[in-house]
């Protein structure tokens, strides 16, 4: 039975569905003012992988995963370079679905954006006013009262005196308490605006997802997902408003994954201290940083080092040399499987996404792949070793080819093409036919030199780029 860890209760639960058979999954996604770090990359593969294995569950999920597509930020970034917010969302939107197609991250089942959303935004606040959860300022801003719920805080832990004495809190003299937060900006001059019954303007941040995830999955889900830094104050806002409005319980299970740090530092567009995931793909493939992120679990930090991902890159080139010498249909699902490994894999995933424990089963089924000299029982591992992978969105291309794929973040000039390599295999077969040993050594020597690995088995050599 899945577990997953609660952020509401501070404990690991069993994981029950609200609907029989059925999954209400909500996870904040990207707000589209620049292009995606690697902070970002972990949101889109922690809650992809929880989205795969669902599915691989038997579960019906209905996965929607938001773009924050009007923001102080993106106007900003707008105005900077002389474009509409729209067109520069629209082109950031783009450059994400650029990176999860690398990433091999699944589309989600609903992508829907915060400016197609308006109405639904606009009808909850009219009812939190009329429920005095809500207030419209004299300048045209619609506030949250928090003292209204009092269940504030129990997301994070977090007491409203507490807060008040010890958060730094933008002063507004608009705002009947310092803790409250905005629901409706009124407009700019210049900036985008929508008509609602305050004025012109436009929604706040928190309001967002709740819009968003009741219209999608209804006023009960059952996951809420995001990065650990939406915690506090974005995701107890989202409680505070969504419950006040309904009267019930809003998300079931609350998941935070752990942040990216570099330099012991969060890994944050704010600190300019990102490495966005374009930079990194021109070093390692987006398999390779996939196999990085899933190397540690989902709510623990994860230290962005490259000698981490050129230890992934090391995992991957052993799951492919294990996986060579048998051709596999990576579509098909009805080929004959290891249960024991099945078994343990599945233990480890429905321990709340332990991730590196499965990684580390699929470790020990390469072992005994590699050892295996049965062909059925090998094929059996083979097949087992490619179905783990593609419940974690790896493995799924053709070994040879990754085997011989020139090495990123590596000189082209340093580097043979595939055909020199095979003309100098070629070559020293011939040699070694002839029984000139010497050439033959010299033709070795000089792949080995050049990262190139020959395997002589029953007379034929196959080679992989080391």
């Amino acid at each position: 039975m899945l577990h997953l860890h609660n952020t509401l209760t501070r404990t690991k639960e069993p994981f029950e569905t609200l609907k029989d058979g059925h999954v209400g999954l909500y996870v904040c996604g990207i707000t589209v003012y620049d292009v995606c770090h690697v902070g970002h990359g972990r949101v889109m593969i922690v809650y992809d992988v929880l989205f795969r294995h669902l599915q691989s569950m038997g579960l019906a999920v209905n996965y929607v995963r938001n773009i924050t597509d009007v923001d102080d930020k993106i106007i900003k970034r707008a105005a900077e370079n002389n474009v509409s917010p729209e067109a520069l969302s629209q082109r950031f939107i783009d450059e994400m679905h650029a990176d999860e197609r690398a990433l091999n991250v699944l589309p989600p089942t609903h992508e829907p954006r915060a400016t197609q959303t308006i109405k639904g935004m606009v009808n909850m606040i009219t009812r939190l006013i009329d429920s005095e959860h809500a207030y419209a300022a004299d300048n045209g801003d619609v506030f949250y009262s928090v003292s209204s719920f009092a269940e504030y805080g129990k997301l994070s832990g977090r007491k409203l005196d507490e807060l008040r004495s010890g958060e730094r809190v933008a002063i507004d003299e608009h705002k009947r308490d310092p803790m409250d937060f905005v629901l409706w900006k009124s407009a700019k001059p210049g900036e985008p605006s929508w008509e609602s019954p305050w004025g012109q303007g436009r929604p706040g941040w928190h309001i967002e997802c709740s819009a968003m995830s009741m219209e999608l999955l209804g006023e009960e889900f059952d996951i809420h997902g995001g990065g650990m830094d939406l915690e506090f104050p974005h995701h107890e806002n989202e409680i505070a408003q969504s419950e006040a409005l309904t009267g019930g319980r809003f998300a079931r299970y609350w998941m935070h994954n752990g942040l990216v740090r570099i330099k012991d530092e969060k890994m944050s567009k704010s600190l300019n201290n990102f490495l966005t995931i374009k930079e990194v793909l021109k070093d390692y493939t987006g398999e390779e940083v996939r196999t990085f992120i899933l190397g540690s679990h989902y709510r623990s930090p994860l230290n962005y080092m490259s000698e981490s991902l050129d230890s992934a890159r090391a995992v991957l080139r052993r799951f492919y040399t294990a996986l060579r010498d048998y051709a596999i249909d990576t579509e098909s699902d009805s080929a004959p499987l290891s249960q024991v490994y099945v078994d343990r894999f599945t233990a480890a995933m429905n321990d709340d996404l332990n991730t590196p424990e499965a990684l580390a089963v699929m470790h020990e089924l390469a072992g005994a792949l590699n050892k295996s000299t049965d062909s059925l029982a090998g094929q059996e591992l083979a097949n087992t070793l490619r179905h783990l992978g593609r419940h974690l969105g790896i493995l799924e291309q053709d070994a040879d080819t990754i085997l011989k794929a020139a090495g990123k973040g590596v000189s082209s000039e340093s580097q043979l093409s595939n055909e020199a390599i095979d003309a100098l295999i070629e070559e020293r077969q011939r040699a070694r036919a002839n029984k000139d040993f010497k050439r033959s050594d010299e033709i070795r020597d000089q792949l080995v030199e050049l990262g190139i690995v020959l395997e002589d088995t029953g007379g034929i050599t196959t080679w992989r780029r080391n």
